[in-house]
């Protein structure tokens, strides 16, 4: 339940801003507050409009179109849209058929460093800052785009206000629909822009640009942890479209030794000419070097939702692959204790659906301050045992376009799909040199300790944003 705030009571110039309305929840929208905090800065407090530059005066996002998908890179380019925006890794987005993307109805579609991007459709007002890792990425029209001019503002100043408790607010004001919620340029192009001191609007954007970079380069060391891990075992990760160039699984034959499974995809071609190329490197099945560890899904628990102060974050299926997790907070007593991971523990989405860009079959890897948060029940918790395999390494392999494949072809299930867990036990871990699992260890623990971070930075900038204009209106 919603309550108005004693040390910034409703006023009776809030009833005449909004037409003497008498119900709450104007009054109680953040948005309110937020204008009435901001209007002791009026003095130099301007327009976004009046700093931003490009396409539609700057602030703008597309047309609806048909989107056409495909599977090889050499016709396509990647395409975001809001579901996507804000995942971690973006090397598994859908494509956007290059022909159209570069097309003159698509073509101002393209983000460019410093852009602020905000969800502008459904679940509005998630915004990312446009780093050098979305340079050549394409935006879907369900986000908004906020392109500043650099000769105005600092894009990362910028940013860290619309996305602080003072801008996010009066960006979701203007949101109107019954169903599905929308956004538009108009609704926001004159939102007030507090200016700051020079000093804290420079360390603000200095701290924005520089997390931007960390996520480059967790980008970049992820994928190279991975392509290290294939050649050193003279191997090469697929595509998806080699593993589509291959045909549906139609009318093969295969002798079953085991009632284990009847499945015919469990049994496919493409599967089993995978399989047959791990085994034939060095290596142990993921049972082994499970071996003393875990590999088994979560328990099945009540939530029971509390008080961020009394409670911990849980992440499920869907925010776990974000660059940051919302989740919800739970009450940590009335669930069983494995909601809790370990340090590098691997966590395996492992029920959903077979879309090409679902998040069934993909991983994440679990260190830092995300040991910190809770996982859901629809994970399988994948913890190495007392080998010599580290989670940092395994991650790098699972985490792989062959092991994607891999693990769709072990699934079981009608609608909702899972994991058979003695075919996904048996399959094959390439085993390199010890040298180099150091080098892909390393890797993947340097690319994660960026994305931390970049978060960190993040968060301190909006922080510091934040204090300054508290500081400036008391």
């Amino acid at each position: 339940m919603k309550i108005a705030k004693i040390d910034n009571p409703v006023t009776s110039i809030w009833l005449t801003q909004n037409g003497l309305r008498l119900d709450s929840s104007p009054y109680l929208s953040e948005a309110v507050q937020a204008r009435a905090t901001l209007e002791k800065f009026s003095d130099v407090t301007i327009p976004l409009k009046s700093i931003t530059r490009g396409f539609n005066s700057g602030i703008y996002n597309g047309p609806q179109f048909v989107r056409n998908y495909v599977n090889d890179p050499k016709y396509g380019v990647p395409f975001l849209t809001s579901g996507t925006m804000l995942l971690s890794d973006l090397s598994r987005v859908g494509l956007l058929r290059k022909q159209d993307a570069s097309s003159q109805k698509l073509s101002y579609l393209r983000i460019s460093q410093g852009m602020t991007l905000i969800t502008c459709s459904g679940t509005v007002g998630r915004m990312t800052y446009a780093g050098e890792y979305m340079e050549g990425v394409w935006s879907s029209q369900d986000i908004l785009k906020v392109v500043p001019n650099p000769d105005e503002i600092l894009p990362g100043y910028l940013y860290a206000y619309l996305s602080s408790k003072f801008g996010v607010p009066q960006v979701t004001a203007g949101t109107y629909g019954a169903i599905i919620q929308h956004i538009e340029s108009q609704h926001i192009k004159d939102l007030p822009v507090p200016r700051l001191a020079e000093d804290i609007e420079k360390k603000a954007h200095q701290h924005i640009a520089e997390a931007a970079q960390l996520r480059t380069k967790y980008q970049t060391q992820i994928k190279d942890a991975t392509a290290l891990l294939f050649t050193s075992v003279g191997l090469q990760d697929i595509t998806a479209s080699q593993w589509h160039a291959e045909g549906p699984d139609l009318g093969f034959s295969q002798a079953i030794s085991s009632p284990a499974s009847l499945r015919a995809l469990n049994f496919n071609p493409r599967l089993q000419k995978l399989l047959e190329i791990l085994k034939q490197t060095n290596h142990m099945t993921l049972g082994e070097v499970c071996d003393g560890g875990q590999l088994r899904s979560g328990q099945r628990f009540k939530r029971i939702d509390c008080e961020p102060e009394f409670g911990v974050k849980l992440i499920g299926q869907r925010e776990l692959f974000w660059m940051e997790p919302e989740g919800r907070w739970i009450a940590p007593q009335y669930a069983p204790q494995d909601i809790f991971v370990e340090d590098e523990t691997i966590l395996l989405a492992a029920q959903g659906t077979l879309g090409e860009h679902e998040v069934f079959c993909r991983v994440e890897f679990i260190n830092g301050p995300w040991v910190e948060y809770v996982y859901s029940q629809h994970f399988i918790r994948i913890k190495l045992g007392n080998g010599p395999i580290s989670g940092a390494f395994l991650f790098a392999f699972l985490r792989s376009e062959m092991v994607f494949r891999c693990l769709r072809s072990m699934s079981v299930g009608s609608k909702q799909q899972d994991l058979h867990r003695s075919m996904l036990a048996q399959l094959p871990v390439p085993f390199p040199d010890e040298s180099t699992r150091k080098k892909i260890e390393e890797l993947v623990r340097n690319a994660f300790k960026a994305r931390h971070e970049a978060s960190r930075l993040e968060k301190e900038a909006v922080h510091m944003v934040e204090e300054a204009i508290e500081r400036e209106t008391q």
